[in-house]
């Protein structure tokens, strides 16, 4: 599973990437986690607002900080 993070280093984005890398440990899941800070390579995934969770080049959310629950389900679907 390919997981990226977007953002350019905010607090939320630091907060979203610690999430789901907790997440990923504890649920065992298989996956590689990406930071993507460049803002160009962030508007390819045609987000506004940041920070972004792109599950295997799925944009899944942007703006918020998910629920726990939320991103477990993504992850499980992405598997």
């Amino acid at each position: 599973m390919n997981i990226k993070i977007l953002g350019t280093g905010c607090s939320k984005c630091t907060m979203l990437e610690k999430k789901v890398s907790e997440i990923v440990t504890n649920k065992s899941i298989e996956a590689s986690i990406e930071k993507i800070t460049d803002l160009q390579e962030i508007m390819k995934f045609g987000i506004m607002m940041t920070p972004g969770l792109v599950i295997n080049d799925k944009v899944v959310s942007y703006g918020i900080i998910p629920k726990d629950s939320q991103i477990i389900q993504w992850l499980e679907e992405g598997n």
